[in-house]
């Protein structure tokens, strides 16, 4: 018999189903994107609240996307973003922030991020619409 391991798990059988890490520094904001990201299908399968747990939990967890704030405690998300892009097998990123996106200039491009969603419009559909 096989063993699985923590990334075996992440795979499911369902083609849509996407392995998400949800990074915010406030627990309240990771609550409410788990819940809003688990009721559109995603599989929400680790939280950090900071850039290093970030980048920890990416390399341990191999989630296909990670749902990144901009405004971290350590290093930004947009160092935590280029570091996860870097590599070709790197997750997809999503920056969200309270702030406009306006606000960051040519940041969000710069970094290897798919995009940027206002944390007041984070949806299920919004993410599609970034990641197609």
């Amino acid at each position: 018999m096989a063993v699985r391991t923590a990334v075996d798990l992440i795979v499911c059988d369902d083609d849509r189903t996407m392995s998400v890490l949800i990074v915010d520094d406030h627990a309240t904001f990771r609550r409410v994107a788990r819940t809003v990201l688990e009721e559109a299908g995603y599989l929400v399968i680790g939280e950090a609240a900071d850039g290093e747990s970030a980048l920890k939990a990416a390399a341990e967890l191999a989630p296909a996307l990670v749902l990144l704030d901009v405004q971290l405690p350590d290093l930004d998300g947009f160092e935590v973003a280029s570091r996860l892009t870097a590599s070709p097998d790197g997750p997809a990123v999503v920056l969200v922030s309270s702030r406009d996106a306006a606000e960051y200039g040519s940041l969000i491009d710069e970094c290897g991020a798919r995009g940027f969603l206002p944390k007041d419009e984070l949806s299920g559909a919004s993410l599609e619409a970034l990641l197609r």
